[in-house]
């Protein structure tokens, strides 16, 4: 097993490159985001999608059911699924603020690595547990991040450089313990791919009227079937992770879209505006306007490399999410 980065300069030399993407607010790459925020934050909802979570400076831990995950300049978060997690800063400060980078798992990327590669990935198969996994963050990883990053900034880098770097950073992550994970993002077969079609579905229909035979059919399972393998996968039953996905994708709409409580409701899939209150104060603590007003006054406090839309990488395919990853 490689040795992992315990060194102070890689970590340095990380946050260095990720603060200078923050400053040119644009993202020169698709599906890459970095984010800097000064100080700790309270326990909030978000869906993480597939991606790969780095960071370069504080600490971050998320929570799924009763696992928990904590990364750090240690230790990265990979997620092969969207997974409704709560998670939190705890690591952060004006003088020494939590700096990070999300880059969001291309499908087709690895499915074309998994054919090229020869040998097999320590984890061949998915074993039915939440895609998700906190683990060291290891020299050659680290040193293609870096050079990646390099080379989205330059734009003849970034056209011949930068995708071979991406397809090399992909490819150590199959080939470590985390191989099993990012098969879930490229299944084809068996348990994993029907999982994975639900959750599309899911995601393409949250605003419709869904039922569990309708899902279970889409999977290709049981009903029963469905509700086992999806439970384990990620620690919600269909229809929890459903309301989950509308109540996120509502909070996007009044957030970004200025849209009232009702009209976001309705378009989400809700016909009670007072079932969605409910259902919105108990998952996020507040009602629908108590809370938009704190997470508008947080907007003018935090200091962020992206907008809360940008942020969320707000393709149905890839799930919602509110706050930094």
């Amino acid at each position: 097993m490689r040795a992992s980065i315990r060194g102070v300069e890689p970590q340095q030399q990380l946050t260095k490159l990720l603060d200078a993407l923050i400053r040119e607010q644009e993202s020169p790459w698709p599906g890459l985001k970095a984010y800097k925020v000064t100080a700790p934050t309270e326990a909030s909802p978000v869906v993480y999608r597939p991606c790969l979570c780095v960071v370069a400076q504080g600490a971050k831990v998320a929570t799924l059911g009763t696992r928990v995950y904590h990364y750090d300049p240690l230790r990265f978060l990979i997620i092969g699924a969207p997974l409704p997690v709560t998670a939190r800063i705890v690591k952060a400060s004006p003088e020494e603020p939590f700096i990070s980078m999300v880059l969001d798992i291309d499908s087709l990327v690895v499915h074309e690595l998994l054919l090229q590669m020869e040998e097999p990935s320590p984890a061949e198969a998915w074993n039915g547990q939440p895609p998700i996994r906190s683990s060291p963050l290891e020299e050659p990883l680290t040193d293609a991040l870096m050079r990646f990053l390099q080379a989205v900034r330059r734009p003849t880098d970034r056209q011949i450089l930068a995708p071979s770097i991406f397809r090399e950073i992909i490819y150590h992550l199959l080939s470590s313990e985390q191989g099993d994970i990012l098969r879930v993002v490229a299944a084809r077969h068996g348990q994993a791919r029907g999982i994975v079609q639900a959750l599309d579905y899911i995601h393409h229909h949250f605003d419709r009227r869904l039922d569990i035979p309708t899902l279970a059919r889409e999977a290709g399972m049981s009903v029963s079937g469905l509700h086992h393998n999806f439970k384990a996968a990620t620690d919600f039953s269909p229809m929890q992770y459903l309301k989950r996905i509308r109540l996120e994708r509502a909070l996007h709409l009044m957030l970004d879209q200025e849209l009232a409580a009702g009209e976001a409701a309705f378009k989400v899939g809700y016909v009670s505006p007072s079932q969605f209150s409910r259902e919105f104060k108990r998952l996020f603590g507040s009602p629908p306007r108590e809370y938009l007003e704190i997470q508008r006054a947080q907007r003018g406090m935090e200091s962020i490399g992206a907008s809360l839309l940008t942020e969320a990488g707000r393709d149905t395919i890839h799930g919602t999410e509110r706050a930094t990853p």
